[in-house]
């Protein structure tokens, strides 16, 4: 099992009240929620290995190298030379995030980032390396490019907290999307995704584009499509797929997940016991994580 963890952090944050405070007054609805979050999911689903994959950098530079809008309107404050530099991230959710580091090391369940790649590519990277089945945790669509029912990847998409999860195999894909997995990829360009900043293709939407793709096959076949004059495209389309070539020559590279990206080692074998005891009694007793850190335990033991 591979968590988007800070899809799933996010939504703790937001779904659990920050009246949910330590003793000293600090909400830690963030860090109770994502322990809730992953003993619900272990207690379902009883996975033997479980990593949690970070964002060691949520907007790599690379990425923005080719797409400049690229995440842009997430970025909170400017430099004086008004480049972006950081996350638009609550204010009281930033200062829970070591916390959460703190209690998933003590724990010893294995939390995974590379420099320079997001958790989307640490994912990708780790479904691509895996001998059996996969199941990703995560409240991101991009993700759904990794579906794969011949490998046994599929994602669980969070509907309400964890307890109710969409699951996303090609037969779903197929049925909502019109596409397969690797399919997703090319859907997602075209369209284009604001959250992300995408700008896609102007004028083409979620429908044209799947119908382009059942047409044509691929990006590849739809630009070549827009060079034959025989090819089944209305004026408006083929003038729009033209002017947007330059971003469909670079949206692809930065829309498909790394799938090679170096990452240290590590296990990712579920503990039944916390590795840091002490550690971990002084986080809770120091967070006020209680209940959420005894079920969480209770259910790894079990």
């Amino acid at each position: 099992m591979l968590l988007d963890t800070a899809s799933l952090y996010y939504r703790a944050y937001f779904g659990v009240p920050d009246s949910v405070r330590a003793p000293d007054g600090t909400p830690v609805n963030a860090v109770r929620g994502l322990l809730d979050f992953i003993g619900r999911l272990v207690q379902d689903h009883r996975p033997d290995d479980l990593v949690a994959c970070w964002d060691n950098d949520w907007r790599p530079q690379w990425r923005v190298d080719l797409i400049p809008t690229y995440k842009a309107h997430r970025v909170a404050v400017e430099t004086g030379e008004g480049l972006p530099d950081e996350e638009d991230t609550p204010d009281t959710l930033s200062p829970q995030v070591p916390v959460i580091e703190d209690v998933l090391a003590a724990l010893g369940i294995a939390r995974v980032g590379a420099d320079g790649y997001e958790a989307d590519d640490v994912i990708g990277t780790l479904a691509g390396r895996a001998t059996g089945p996969v199941d990703i945790v995560t409240g991101d669509r991009d993700l759904y490019q990794l579906v794969d029912d011949a490998r046994g990847v599929r994602v669980l998409y969070p509907l309400k907290g964890v307890g109710s999860l969409q699951l996303t195999d090609e037969a779903w894909l197929r049925e909502k999307y019109g596409v397969d997995g690797p399919g997703y990829v090319d859907l997602a360009l075209l369209r284009g995704d604001p959250s992300d900043g995408l700008p896609g293709v102007p004028g083409i939407g979620e429908k044209t584009a799947a119908k382009l793709l059942d047409a044509f096959g691929d990006i590849a076949g739809i630009m070549a499509a827009v060079d034959d004059p025989a090819a089944k495209l209305t004026p408006s389309q083929r003038k729009r797929l033209d002017e947007a070539r330059d971003y469909v020559a670079v949206a692809p590279t930065v829309v498909r997940v790394a799938g090679d990206v170096p990452l240290p080692e590590f296990d990712p074998v579920l503990p039944v016991e916390p590795r840091d005891p002490a550690a971990l009694e002084a986080l809770a007793v120091q967070w006020g994580l209680g209940g959420a850190l005894q079920r969480l335990l209770s259910t790894l033991r079990s």
